[in-house]
């Protein structure tokens, strides 16, 4: 199993920018993975926000941040990142880093994803 750490949250205006970044590590390399980004709100349950293939070549993300989150993976740093852009209050919770060993289809369940990271809080000022 794959051990993944987040780092980049913190807190920011409406209409700012943060980047996150996961690092994994273990006895293997993410090239290995399909890697993907959760977050929590107050009061709700985690939701899917954005996942990137093996291959890097194919993205997919949540309606709701569509046009304004890009996920990204530098395989050679064992690194994922979100950058986050225009961020609106409702973009405030807990993010998570998650990784699946394997063939990925875009499954935006969490059940899809076997290893996760502890999350790191992003909070959105209005």
């Amino acid at each position: 199993q794959v051990q993944l750490r987040e780092s980049g949250g913190g807190l920011v205006q409406a209409g700012g920018s943060l980047r996150l970044s996961c690092v994994a590590s273990g006895r293997t390399f993410i090239s290995n993975y399909a890697m993907g980004w959760f977050r929590r709100a107050p009061g709700k349950e985690r939701e899917f926000v954005a996942a990137i293939k093996l291959s890097a070549g194919t993205t997919y993300y949540d309606d709701s941040v569509k046009g304004r989150f890009t996920i990204s993976r530098d395989n050679a740093k064992n690194t994922v990142y979100l950058q986050m852009n225009t961020l609106k209050p409702e973009d405030t919770a807990v993010y998570f880093c998650a990784a699946r060993m394997g063939t990925y289809y875009g499954s935006q369940k969490e059940q899809t994803f076997d290893s996760w990271g502890q999350g790191t809080q992003v909070t959105v000022s209005s």
